[in-house]
């Protein structure tokens, strides 16, 4: 075998690596040949100093480094008005839900503001508007119930409103019952504005919802 293999396997065993033959064939080929002997005891020389050299000096860019950096991440005082901005939103979903849940509380309970219309007919309008309350809350507590909240509430004011302006016209309905719808329509609104939020992100409403509450 030629002195080349030989001298490949001791490299390989400087570095760590498989030697390829048996070691003892390389220990009896190195006591028999002087200039592979010679060769080994340099190559080790010269592997020793390359792990014991010291490393050159690298200067100190902490400083140039931390100064390069942005004072303010890209994008973050876009992501605090947004979190602001559905903060609000919420709290005004919020109030509106609370104030058509304070409208229909009284009727559903005592009949109290039904008119002429019969007691169940009113309990069960009031529970309806309980009900719309209840759906404008939890979209205020949880966002991400938006885009399903929408096509239900969205069709409920789309068949109410002219239905009420109607009746407004011909004189079936008094002005005060008929601006009570107001605060229905400034409900889906806000819902319509929520789902609007999260899609315009590209993202899913349930993600949406978790970077604005996180």
């Amino acid at each position: 075998m030629p002195c080349l293999t030989y001298r490949e396997a001791l490299s390989a065993r400087l570095d760590g690596e498989p030697l390829g033959m048996p070691a003892r064939e390389l220990d009896e080929h190195l006591s028999a040949c002087p200039r592979c002997a010679a060769w080994a005891a340099a190559a080790e020389q010269v592997t020793r100093r390359a792990r014991l050299a010291p490393a050159p000096p690298v200067p100190d860019l902490t400083a140039s480094v931390l100064a390069a950096l942005p004072r303010e991440l890209p994008g973050a005082r876009t992501a605090a008005r947004a979190r602001i901005a559905g903060t609000a939103l919420r709290l005004v979903l919020l109030a509106v839900g609370v104030a058509q849940a304070a409208l229909a509380g009284p009727v559903l309970v005592s009949g109290a503001g039904s008119m002429s219309a019969p007691v169940h007919l009113a309990h069960e309008t009031a529970a309806w508007n309980l009900a719309v309350a209840a759906a404008f809350l939890a979209v205020a507590a949880a966002p991400r119930l938006a885009s399903g909240a929408l096509p239900f509430l969205g069709s409920f004011v789309a068949l109410l409103l002219p239905v009420t302006l109607a009746d407004l016209d011909a004189g079936h309905v008094h002005a005060d019952r008929a601006a009570g719808h107001l605060l229905l329509l400034a409900g889906v609104l806000l819902v319509a504005t929520t789902a609007w939020r999260g899609r315009r992100r590209g993202l899913p409403a349930a993600v949406a919802d978790r970077s604005v509450t996180a």
